[in-house]
């Protein structure tokens, strides 16, 4: 997903690289193939109860020679109002459950890169990209625009371009104070813009322990302060997030950790 301003580089060619992963999606590939995530050796692992949950439990991982280590405390974390659905990631679709369409307060399912990081401050203790938002960004949900499923500067691509969306990126600004996107980084969900797949899904922080997202996943100021610390893309980063009984089922074929038996994070 091309979470950068509108004016940036790059767009062409990892355009070209979404169309070639486009061609292995007609088999449910495993990872002990060559996966999208083979090479990948940092893991944010989101699990929750089931599909109709809005709250789960966040935790990170280090692929080495040995395969998965643990590399951090779980901690809780809150996911869409409705729950989770299938999203549109780095996986092949998987059959059972239910589908992410925009706008139904569900978080993405599956696996997927993590992006770009964001937030208020001119920088932030990251190597991951980051993109110091302003007042005239906003990410496009609206679903068919040019732009959609992308973060753009409106001074950049006009007001006209960001018409109708409901997503301001600095929301302190244009929403009374807010500060769930003051630290968050981008879920690669609906690379391709496809119509109606969702769109602006991030990683932020959370209003409160019981406030759900709109298909975001949201956490303490800690937790993010630590991930935005501890990502690298040199290691690929990916984001997954699944039900429990799914990641079971999923989880040998494709090369994920295990995980205790239970969901409560201390």
């Amino acid at each position: 997903m091309v979470f950068r301003r509108y004016s940036r580089s790059r767009a062409v060619g990892l355009a070209l690289a979404l169309a070639a992963l486009a061609g292995c999606a007609g088999r449910d590939l495993k990872a002990s193939e060559t996966s999208p995530w083979q090479s990948s050796r940092q893991l944010v692992l989101v699990t929750v109860a089931d599909w109709n949950t809005d709250h789960g439990v966040l935790r990170t991982f280090t692929r080495g020679a040995h395969g998965w280590v643990a590399a951090g405390v779980a901690a809780p974390v809150t996911i869409g109002k409705i729950g989770a659905g299938w999203g549109l990631g780095l996986n092949a679709p998987q059959r059972g459950g239910p589908v992410k369409h925009e706008g139904d307060n569900r978080s993405p399912a599956g696996v997927f890169r993590i992006g770009d990081t964001f937030g208020y401050a001119a920088s932030v203790d990251t190597a991951m990209p980051y993109l110091a938002l302003n007042a005239t960004e906003y990410c496009v949900d609206v679903s068919g625009a040019a732009h959609y499923n992308r973060i753009v500067d409106a001074n950049v691509v006009g007001a006209d371009a960001v018409k109708g969306s409901t997503e301001p990126m600095r929301r302190d600004l244009h929403l009374d104070g807010d500060q769930r996107y003051r630290m968050g980084f981008v879920i690669e969900q609906n690379p391709q813009a496809k119509p109606q797949a969702g769109s602006c899904i991030f990683a932020h922080l959370w209003k409160s322990p019981t406030d759900s997202t709109a298909g975001c996943t949201a956490m303490t100021p800690s937790v993010m302060q630590s991930l935005l610390a501890w990502l690298r893309p040199e290691d690929e980063p990916i984001f997954v997030l699944l039900p429990r009984h799914e990641y079971e089922r999923l989880r040998t074929d494709w090369q994920l950790p295990a995980i205790a038996a239970t969901d409560t994070a201390p």
